[in-house]
C-alpha cells in the first residue's frame, strides 16, 4: 500500500520549522528579559545564600555550604523569634481585620446609591503612597495624635501606640488593613453582584431575616471571592516591608521586626548579603507553603460546594 501523506508531510516540516523558529525570534526580548531580570537574579542569590558575602567584590564570595540557613534556623535564632513569628502574625492580623472589615463595607456598599463613587473613595489608599499612607498614621499615632485625641475624650489614657512593643506590632497591622481593604472590597462588590437576585427573594418569601439571609446565601456563594482575598492578603502580608520601615523601623527593639527588613538590615546594614539571601530563600519556602495550602483549600471547598 502506497503512503500517499509522506509528500505532504515532508512539505510542512520546512513550513513548520520556519514557522517556529519565527516565533522564538518575536518571543526572544521577552526571553531575554525573563533570563536577565530573573533568572539570572535567582541564580545570583541562590549563590550567596551558599556563600559568605559582604558586597560589591565579586573575588570575595567565600562559599560557606549550608551555614547560612542552619545559622538562621538554630535554636536561639532571632530569625525564628520574634522576625518569622513577627511576620506570620503580621500577615495573620492584616488577613482577618481586612477580611472582616471588607465583607461589612462591601455588604453596605451594595445596598447603597453612588456604589462607583464609595468604591472610588474606599481605593483611595491603594493609590496613595506608602510613604505618605506610614508617616500620616505615625502622626495620628503618636501621644497627642488624633487616635490618642478620641481616647482622652472617651475619658482613656493615652497609649504609646508605637513605643510599646506590646501595642507596636497591632497598631501596624490596623495600618496594613486599612490600607488594604480598598482592593478586597473591588473583589468582593463583584462577588456579591454576580449572586442572582432570585436567591434574596425566595428567601424574603420565605420570611428569613437579614442575619439567615447573610449566613445562608451571601457568605457560601460569596465563598470563591473570601478565598481569593484570603490568598491575595496573606501573600502581602507575608512581604512587607515598606510600610513598617516608615512607621516603627522594627522597633522597639524587635518588636514589628519582619522578614523582609531583616532582610534588608542584614544586607544593607551589616553587609551580611549571604545571611540576607539565605533569609530570602527562607521566606520563600514559608510563602509557598501557605500558597499550597490555601490553594488546596480552595480546591477543596470549591468541590464541597
Amino acid at each position: 500500500m502506497v503512503n500517499t501523506l509522506a509528500p505532504e508531510t515532508t512539505r510542512r516540516a520546512p513550513h513548520s520549522r520556519r514557522a517556529a523558529v519565527v516565533a522564538y525570534l518575536f518571543l526572544a526580548p521577552a526571553l531575554l528579559f525573563f533570563a536577565v531580570f530573573l533568572i539570572l537574579p535567582l541564580g545570583f542569590a541562590l549563590l550567596l545564600s551558599l556563600s559568605r558575602w559582604t558586597g560589591f567584590d565579586l573575588g570575595d564570595i567565600d562559599p560557606v555550604g549550608l551555614d547560612n540557613f542552619t545559622g538562621l534556623l538554630a535554636d536561639g535564632s532571632t530569625f525564628l523569634t520574634p522576625v518569622l513569628t513577627n511576620t506570620l502574625l503580621f500577615a495573620l492580623g492584616t488577613v482577618a481585620l481586612a477580611l472582616a472589615g471588607s465583607v461589612l463595607v462591601a455588604t453596605c456598599i451594595d445596598k447603597l446609591r453612588f456604589q462607583g463613587l464609595w468604591r472610588t473613595l474606599y481605593f483611595l489608599p491603594i493609590v496613595t503612597t506608602v510613604v505618605a499612607v506610614g508617616n500620616v498614621w505615625k502622626y495620628m499615632y503618636e501621644p497627642g495624635g488624633l487616635v490618642n485625641g478620641v481616647l482622652n475624650a472617651l475619658g482613656l489614657g493615652s497609649v504609646a501606640f508605637l513605643q510599646d512593643p506590646d501595642t507596636a506590632l497591632p497598631a501596624v497591622v490596623v495600618v496594613q488593613a486599612w490600607a488594604s481593604v480598598g482592593s478586597a472590597i473591588l473583589v468582593l462588590t463583584a462577588g456579591l453582584k454576580s449572586i442572582p437576585g432570585s436567591y434574596y427573594e425566595a428567601a424574603a418569601l420565605d420570611g428569613a431575616g437579614p442575619g439567615t439571609v447573610f449566613r445562608r446565601i451571601t457568605l457560601p456563594l460569596l465563598r470563591p471571592s473570601l478565598l481569593f482575598v484570603c490568598v491575595t492578603q496573606f501573600l502581602t502580608g507575608l512581604q512587607s516591608f515598606a510600610l513598617i520601615i516608615v512607621m516603627t523601623k522594627g522597633g522597639p527593639g524587635d518588636a514589628t521586626n519582619v522578614a523582609a527588613l531583616e532582610m534588608y538590615r542584614q544586607a544593607f546594614s551589616h553587609g551580611d548579603w549571604g545571611t540576607a539571601s539565605a533569609a530570602a530563600f527562607v521566606l520563600f519556602a514559608v510563602v509557598l507553603a501557605v500558597t499550597l495550602a490555601q490553594l488546596w483549600f480552595f480546591r477543596r471547598t470549591g468541590e464541597d460546594a
